[in-house]
């Protein structure tokens, strides 16, 4: 059984050095199925809007005391987008800007390969989710650093496995 409560709160947020809040993020990812119901070679990612408003993103939200960075990853693509999966490899971890409060964030970047999407999630009322091209997602999204992510992604994707 999947719970279907966001968490909330800052009380059990990390913080950096400087106060900016430490965030990780994932970027869901699928290969999309053919008219037979085949895997294609055609990668498709999830993007999910803000709370406040109709901005796109990748899940992403803080990173709590009582979790490891993968833990965080998945917990937010479960509250955020309503998907299951496997969280791989960093994709890395960027620094940015505060839009509200003026100081540097520090952001984590994971992909997930999505194995469920489900019917029902924590804020199923609050966000729309839309999977897209990575050509449409690294238009629509509304963070520099959440696009170099997917950036490395696709490469990564893209490379012959060694």
């Amino acid at each position: 059984m999947v719970c279907l409560v966001s968490r909330s709160g800052r009380e059990l947020q990390r913080y950096n050095n400087n106060g900016g809040r430490q965030v990780v993020g994932c970027i869901p990812y699928r290969y999309k199925e053919d008219i037979d119901g085949n895997m294609s070679n055609e990668l498709e990612v999830l993007v999910v809007s803000s709370q406040k408003g109709q901005a796109l993103m990748f899940p992403k939200g803080g990173w709590e005391l009582d979790e490891s960075l993968q833990d965080a990853a998945c917990r937010e693509s479960l509250e955020e987008a309503g998907v299951l999966g496997i969280v791989e490899c960093t994709l890395g971890q960027w620094s940015f800007i505060s839009k509200r409060h003026g100081i540097y964030y520090e952001g984590h970047m994971f992909p997930l390969f999505v194995k469920e999407q489900l019917d029902l999630w924590p804020e199923k009322n609050l966000r729309r989710r839309i999977w897209m091209t990575v050509a449409q997602a690294r238009e629509a999204c509304q963070h520099w650093w959440m696009k170099e992510a997917l950036d490395i992604l696709v490469k990564r994707l893209r490379s012959p496995q060694q």
